[in-house]
């Protein structure tokens, strides 16, 4: 009998054979076989969101993984086995008499909770595992917090501060040549079958879900399940997954060095379309089907060329800045864990008591996925930004283009989370990231909440006083409104001097281009016909936006003030409510407490929060300026320590003085009551 390993080899979020570190090391030990198994995980199926765009995208990267193992073996592919991991693999271990178990490692929450169940598992079937190798980030994101002093790495200056103790990125690895048979592949066990309820995804379902009909698929052949099986509904997505794909996007990408090298985030138009203004590699780092090592490395080669290198973007709004942000956010998600998704029990993120706050379940102070409805009114306006019917046409484009595409502009993200939060709507952030954990195509826990707390000034980011407007911002990058005509069509015979404000547009022109500006968005009347003669009907705006802001603005500059954060115990047993007026912002009412002492200017030691009119409508964009403002940056960022840079009788900033009478403070305001 061979001495030699049988690896049972995991794929999970490394759906590539190119820089593949675990799957070199299962190779680096001259297996006797190899079983490139994927287990179809019902936690992800049944209890994560996820929309059927990125269900497409993540079919098509196991289909092409699939066909490129079986092109170096024809024996082998990817082998789907339809049961959780926690109770499959143990089975697996037995039945196909494995010796090693490899897998990627993955600092995820879930993902740390569930590998440790199934390293325990391992080690008591006698099985060997290998689990020490990063794939998924410029950086292990424990050893970035390790260097970070053992903190969550809250900037970019940190992270780079963190990795100059690392060394360098290490060199992309070469795809294999060659995969070793898989051993017998014969199942002599019963499927474990896992519990359909809650189903987070039976809204994306127009069929019944039939993918754990079979441990090996319907025809037993292990095969990557189909949309069908799910009961999806069709995806409507023109961006597609695969290993293949990425690697063709990357060369087409490196090929243009002068987009390569000059490439600054900022710079890029959020209303570009067919093509976009950005790479779209995010989805493939998202599913592994592109290593962002190799990218990294193919970035740095071609700035680094001499005839580049003075025409070069830096950090951090560059490509390589863009993989600086996204080990960021991972490294502050693997030091904070659960919590890093929420604002309740998280020492990082900053209380604000918005409108439709999350449920959390008292067992395990973890959000339930659900909210408690304080405002029907917030509500309704929830709905119509998800569904693109808030009468902004900017913001109704760009949600209609997350809806049908899986992704939009980083600016375009900066844009409707801002107006759902702290520039508009008042309602959680967490309402927010729920929804683009179901749309987005490129959704990653870590950046998608960081990304969320970061634009509604919760963490990493302070400047609340500056928000995006609907119309001006957009008329930057597209005066024509060629982006609003596309995703908007019924607008699309609207004059550009009304593309981005139809609601003024006279009645008779209105009628002349074939729309309506009527109604208040709900359900489809924003895309529906007028009577019987073909005339479209597009939303009223849901509010006046200029109100809704300095209201908003209001409402986070007292929280600020107030000073909580989620792990504060005021936070967790509900008292935080004494510190607000019954009449703020945000479900606020209750027994009034005392107004924080202290909290009318800058005390000294701390920051000033110092408002800026003249920068209010357009926004800025995300980069390491962002984080050097006024205020702090949050607990643990490179400004928490800096002194004041406005003292209570200094010169105050142009523009302040026009703003002093809405923003006042809460002691201010209750004095009036």
């Amino acid at each position: 009998m061979s001495s030699k390993p049988r690896v049972l080899y995991w794929f999970r979020t490394d759906l590539r054979l190119h820089d593949s570190p675990a799957l070199h090391a299962a190779l680096d030990l001259k297996p006797e076989c190899v079983y490139p198994i994927w287990s179809w995980d019902p936690h992800y199926v049944y209890r994560a969101r996820v929309g059927p765009n990125r269900w497409q995208f993540l079919l098509d990267c196991q289909s092409d993984l699939s066909s490129s193992i079986t092109k170096l073996n024809d024996k082998s592919k990817l082998f789907v086995i339809r049961e959780a991991p926690q109770t499959v693999l143990p089975k697996l271990f037995k039945a196909w008499k494995i010796t090693h178990l490899v897998f990627e490692r993955d600092t995820d929450p879930y993902a740390k909770e569930r590998d440790a169940k199934v390293i325990e598992s391992a080690k008591e079937a006698g099985v060997e595992v290998v689990a020490t190798r990063h794939g998924r980030t410029l950086y292990d994101p424990d050893e970035l917090v390790k260097a970070n002093g053992g903190k969550p790495t809250m900037s970019i200056t940190q992270v780079q501060h963190a990795a100059e103790k690392l060394g360098d990125v290490p060199k992309p690895l070469p795809a294999p040549e060659s995969l070793p048979d898989p051993g017998d592949l014969y199942l002599d066990f019963d499927q474990t079958q896992p519990a359909p309820e809650p189903d987070f995804n039976s809204i994306q379902r127009s069929g019944k879900e039939t993918s754990y009909a079979s441990l090996s698929g319907p025809n037993h052949d292990f095969a990557v399940p189909t949309m069908s099986e799910l009961g999806l509904k069709p995806a409507t997505t023109p961006h597609r997954g695969g290993e293949t794909r990425a690697l063709a996007s990357l060369d087409a990408i490196i090929t243009n060095e002068h987009y390569t090298t000059t490439f600054s985030k900022p710079s890029t138009a959020p209303t570009a379309f067919s093509p976009q203004a950005t790479t779209l590699l995010s989805p493939h780092h998202h599913f592994g089907s592109l290593s962002v090592r190799l990218f990294y490395h193919r970035v740095l080669t071609t700035i680094q060329k001499p005839a580049n290198a003075k025409k070069a973007s830096t950090i951090p709004t560059n490509l390589i800045g863009q993989l600086l942000f996204r080990d960021m956010y991972f490294a502050a998600q693997a030091a904070i864990g659960y919590p890093f998704a929420q604002t309740y029990n998280n020492s990082h993120v900053r209380f604000i008591p918005w409108h439709l706050p999350s449920k959390t379940d008292p067992a395990t102070s973890l959000i339930t996925g659900d909210h408690v409805i304080d405002s029907p009114q917030a509500e309704e306006w929830f709905q119509r930004w998800k569904f693109g019917r808030t009468g902004f046409p900017w913001i109704d484009a760009l949600m209609r283009q997350l809806r049908q595409e899986g992704w939009i502009h980083h600016l375009g993200r900066h844009a409707v989370a801002c107006f759902l939060t702290r520039g508009g709507c008042y309602v959680d952030w967490e309402r927010g990231a729920e929804v683009f954990e179901e749309w987005l195509i490129d959704h990653e826990t870590s950046c998608n909440s960081g990304n969320w707390q970061w634009l509604s000034c919760t963490a990493f980011f302070a400047q609340f006083y500056r928000c995006y407007s609907p119309v001006a911002f957009p008329k930057k990058w597209d005066d024509e409104g060629r982006f609003v005509r596309r995703f908007v069509p019924e607008l699309e015979r609207y004059a550009k001097k009304y593309i981005y404000e139809p609601w003024k547009a006279p009645i008779k022109d209105q009628k002349e281009w074939g729309c309506l500006v009527k109604g208040d968005g709900k359900d489809d009347e924003g895309q529906g016909e007028e009577g019987g003669g073909g005339m479209k009907v597009y939303p009223k705006p849901m509010f006046d936006f200029n109100e809704r802001r300095g209201i908003c603005i209001e409402g986070v500059k007292t929280a600020y003030q107030v000073g909580l954060h989620g792990d504060d115990p005021k936070v967790q047993d509900g008292t935080w409510r004494e510190l607000f007026d019954d009449n703020a912002e945000g479900p606020t009412e209750g027994k009034k407490g005392p107004t924080v002492e202290g909290q009318t200017g800058a005390e000294d030691g701390e920051a000033a929060v110092v408002v800026d009119a003249d920068n209010m409508d357009l926004g800025v964009d995300q980069d390491e300026r962002e984080a050097a403002h006024r205020g702090g940056e949050n607990r643990g960022g490179d400004e928490e320590k800096k002194k004041k840079t406005t003292t209570r009788g200094g010169k105050r900033k142009r523009g302040q003085g026009t703003l002093d009478g809405h923003l006042e403070s809460p002691r201010k305001r209750k004095g009036k009551a």
